[in-house]
């Protein structure tokens, strides 16, 4: 038991550089195309689209919930936020790269905003428990926004405070969500793309608290 909780501790904590994984050179092999809408993961995407990277627990729901959106062109689950080049999945399963399993959104902000995202995002899981979501446990099931512009960052930090109050009136506990500038964005292998149209009967431990978030004035321009 000893080891079973040292193990979960190491999980739940960012790794220090000099004991991080060291990952690879060249980026894994992925998909090339969109499991569902045949549009190319890693584009070229058509002028006027946007990017949004969401980090809310196990990415094989959470994405299935953005390329489900109307505007939505792609979608594409992957790895950010930590410190091993080109991790493998099994490698981020450790602990020790620091990355988070998060979607990639690429949108038509002239169809859906980033702040109807951002309700999604926030109603679709719970952002009040830190290094982990439901049973899925560790660094890599963190709460994260990782953003492209100061436009988006005010956004997402307005849209937190404003759900954040309604969550503690609920009896909720605090956001936990990391908010910082978008880092490098490592595709997962094919396996993962996609997941649930691949696996319709697959695993997802997405749940929200059952608060409605409301976007403040001005976040869904």
């Amino acid at each position: 038991m000893l080891f079973q909780n040292d193990f979960l501790n190491r999980k739940t904590m960012m790794p220090r550089a000099e004991d991080a994984l060291p990952g690879r050179g060249q980026p894994i092999p992925t998909a090339q195309k969109h499991f569902v809408n045949g549009n190319p993961l890693k584009g070229p995407y058509p002028d006027g689209l946007q990017k949004a990277v969401f980090g809310l627990g196990c990415f094989w729901g959470a994405e299935r919930l953005f390329w489900q959106t109307p505007g939505v062109w792609v979608t594409a689950v992957g790895y950010a936020g930590g410190l091993t080049p080109n991790p493998t999945y099994k490698e981020t399963c450790t602990g020790l790269t620091g990355h988070a399993e998060v979607v990639l959104v690429v949108y038509d902000p002239k169809v859906v905003s980033y702040g109807d995202l951002l309700k999604l995002f926030w109603e679709s899981h719970d952002p009040t428990q830190g290094m982990r979501q439901g049973n899925d446990v560790g660094t890599t099931y963190r709460s994260a926004i990782f953003t492209f512009d100061e436009g988006q960052r005010e956004q997402a930090l307005a849209s937190r405070d404003a759900y954040e109050a309604l969550l503690l009136a609920a009896g909720r506990g605090k956001v936990t969500t990391e908010i910082a500038p978008a880092p490098e964005f490592y595709f997962a292998e094919p396996e993962h793309q996609q997941y649930l149209a691949k696996n319709p009967n697959g695993y997802c431990g997405l749940q929200g608290t059952g608060v409605s978030c409301p976007i403040p004035a001005g976040v869904s321009a």
